[in-house]
C-alpha cells in the first residue's frame, strides 16, 4: 500500500522557527521541503555526505555519531521530535562531519538551504530565531564538555535523569537504549548498568526494563559514587 504523504506546511508552522511566518512565506518554506521516511538502523547520511540543509525530526529518533574504522561508535546526540539538526553545517556549506542513523521508524523533514538563507535576507526575527536554536546547541555542546571533564559518571547520569525535572514517583520510559545513553554521556554500558543498579539498592529509584521510576529525588541530587 503505498504511504500517504503529509502535508509540509502544518508541520512546519508548529515549529518555534517557523511560528510567525506568513502563509505565503510557510508555502515557500514548504515547497522546499521534502519528507524523508527512514527504518529503524537505516543511516540517513554518513560523514562526508554533502550538507545542503537541514532535518526536523517529526517523529522517530535519530542519533548523531562519530564511527571509527573499526566500526566503534561515540553518539554525540540524540535527537527526537521537533528538533533539528544540521544547521550548523549548512551554513558552512561544509559536508556532515558526523554520521546519523534512525534508532526507531522515523518521519523527517529536510529543508534545503537555499529557502533558508532567503528568509534570512528577508525576516531579521527569523535570523533570530535561528541564531537562537544554534546557540542552544553550543551552549549544549559546551555543558558536555564541562560534564565529562568536572563530572563523575555517576553525577552525569544523575543529571540525564533528572534533566526534564521528573515528578518523584513518576515511571520515565528511556526513548532509546541504555547502551545508547552510557554513550551519550561518555561512559561504558556496564557502568551505567552499575551505577542504576546501585541506586536501584538504596532505594532511590526503581528499574523496570527502560522504565525508571524516580523514588527519592532530593537523596539522588546528592548521590555521588
Amino acid at each position: 500500500m503505498p504511504r500517504h504523504r503529509i502535508e509540509p506546511r502544518q508541520f512546519l508552522k508548529r515549529l518555534p522557527l517557523f511560528a510567525d511566518l506568513s502563509a505565503e512565506q510557510l508555502d515557500t518554506v514548504a515547497a522546499a521541503t521534502s519528507e524523508l521516511h527512514a527504518t529503524r538502523g537505516q543511516v540517513i547520511f554518513k560523514r562526508g555526505d554533502p550538507c545542503n540543509g537541514f532535518h526536523t525530526v517529526i517523529y522517530g529518533n535519530v542519533k548523531l555519531c562519530f564511527v571509527s574504522a573499526q566500526g566503534d561508535e561515540k553518539v554525540v546526540e540524540l535527537i527526537g521530535p521537533n528538533q533539528s539538526f544540521g544547521e550548523a553545517l549548512m551554513f558552512m556549506d561544509r559536508p556532515y562531519i558526523v554520521q546519523a542513523e534512525a534508532l526507531a521508524d522515523c518521519m523527517l523533514l529536510h529543508v534545503q538551504k537555499q529557502v533558508i538563507y532567503d528568509e534570512i535576507e528577508r525576516s531579521p526575527a527569523f535570523s533570530r530565531r535561528m541564531l537562537s536554536g544554534m546557540s542552544r546547541r553550543l551552549h549544549g555542546l559546551i555543558s558536555d564538555v564541562e560534564s565529562y571533564s568536572l563530572r563523575s559518571g555517576s553525577q552525569r547520569i544523575v543529571g540525564y535523569l533528572l534533566k526534564d525535572d521528573p515528578v518523584q514517583g513518576e515511571e520515565m520510559t528511556f526513548s532509546v537504549s541504555k547502551k545508547m545513553i552510557a554513550s551519550r554521556l561518555n561512559l561504558s554500558p556496564e557502568y551505567f548498568s552499575r551505577v542504576l543498579h546501585d541506586m536501584a539498592d538504596q532505594g532511590l529509584l526503581s528499574i523496570n526494563g527502560r522504565s525508571v521510576t524516580i523514588l527519592d529525588t532530593e537523596r539522588l541530587r546528592a548521590y555521588e559514587a
